[in-house]
C-alpha cells in the first residue's frame, strides 16, 4: 500500500467508526476488491445488515467467505455464525464448526464458546458433552 492508500484506507475505518456507512461502502470497496481481507470483512458487516446500503445476502456472504478464506479470524467467526443460524446462506452445522475451529485456533474465544454450546447442546452437531467441556476449559470456562 502507498502512503495515499494508507490514508484512504484510514478515512474509511473512520468512516466506518463513525458510522458514516455509505461513506465506508464507498471506500472500503476498492480495497476489498484488491483482496484486503479487513475490507471485505467490514463490506460484509454492511451488507448483512443494510448499514449504508441496501441488504444484500449474497453480497455478504460473498465478502465474508472472501475474508474468512484468507484467514480472518473475525471474518471466520462471522461465516461460522451465518452457516449456525442460516443467515445469508442454508444452515450447515459442520460448515459452522469448521469456520468456528478456523478463528478458534487463531484464539477467538468467543468462538470456542460458541463451539462448547454447540456440542453440549447437539446444536447442527451430535451432542458431545466431553467435547463441549474440553472447549470451555479451553476458553476459560472451569465447568
Amino acid at each position: 500500500m502507498s502512503d495515499n492508500d494508507d490514508m484512504d484506507f484510514s478515512s474509511a475505518l473512520a468512516a466506518f467508526e463513525a458510522k458514516h456507512f455509505s461513506r465506508a461502502m464507498q471506500l472500503f470497496s476498492p480495497f476489498a476488491n484488491q483482496g484486503n481481507a479487513d475490507a471485505q470483512h467490514r463490506m460484509a458487516i454492511m451488507y448483512q445488515n443494510g448499514l449504508g446500503t441496501v441488504r444484500n445476502p449474497d453480497a455478504a456472504l460473498k465478502w465474508m467467505r472472501a475474508a474468512a478464506e484468507q484467514g480472518h479470524a473475525l471474518a471466520q467467526h462471522g461465516l461460522g455464525f451465518m452457516y449456525l443460524e442460516g443467515e445469508c446462506v442454508a444452515k450447515d452445522g459442520e460448515q459452522a464448526v469448521h469456520w468456528f475451529k478456523q478463528a478458534a485456533e487463531q484464539g477467538l474465544a468467543g468462538s470456542l464458546t460458541t463451539l462448547a454450546m454447540m456440542y453440549e447442546q447437539g446444536n447442527g452437531i451430535p451432542q458431545d458433552l466431553e467435547e463441549a467441556k474440553r472447549l470451555y476449559k479451553l476458553a476459560g470456562f472451569d465447568r
